[in-house]
């Protein structure tokens, strides 16, 4: 197998995220992933889409957002075939990256509550969680 490479997101890799997403997230408890909001984050941001491909497909993603204060990284996803193989650290060494140029002196992960394969990625990669701190949401 060739090795992967990590780019930018752009709005031409939507739908093809959104299938992948469907395939290799974690997407229980959350809402459906929609491409129009995919698409507004990538006019606001552009870079904040990191994509692992090999060979021209998708396999892996995560995002890197930034809102100039904060950073934070969701939707790390690794095609289930490829995963061990450093796609994910790689993906969040780069999302690291980015995030630091920017500006951000600290990161936080959205890990679902239960997903013990995305709790023990992030582990490893020395993330802890942060047990005085409740996410609050609403859903309108």
């Amino acid at each position: 197998m060739a090795g992967f490479r990590i780019r930018s997101g752009g709005t031409d890799d939507v739908v093809a995220l959104l299938e992948f997403w469907s395939q290799a997230g974690e997407n229980e408890a959350r809402p459906d992933d929609d491409a129009e909001l995919v698409e507004k984050l990538l006019r606001h941001d552009p870079g904040s889409i990191l994509v692992a491909e090999i060979e021209g497909n998708i396999a892996g993603s995560v995002i890197a957002g930034w809102d100039g204060w904060r950073a934070h990284l969701y939707r790390l996803a690794v095609d289930p075939a490829l995963r061990g193989l450093g796609i994910g650290r790689s993906l969040v060494q780069a999302a690291e990256d980015r995030l630091r140029d920017l500006g951000a002196i600290r990161f936080d992960a959205m890990v679902l509550s239960g997903n013990t394969l995305g709790e023990g990625a992030w582990e490893a990669m020395r993330y802890r969680p942060q047990e005085n701190w409740t996410r609050w949401v609403r859903f309108p």
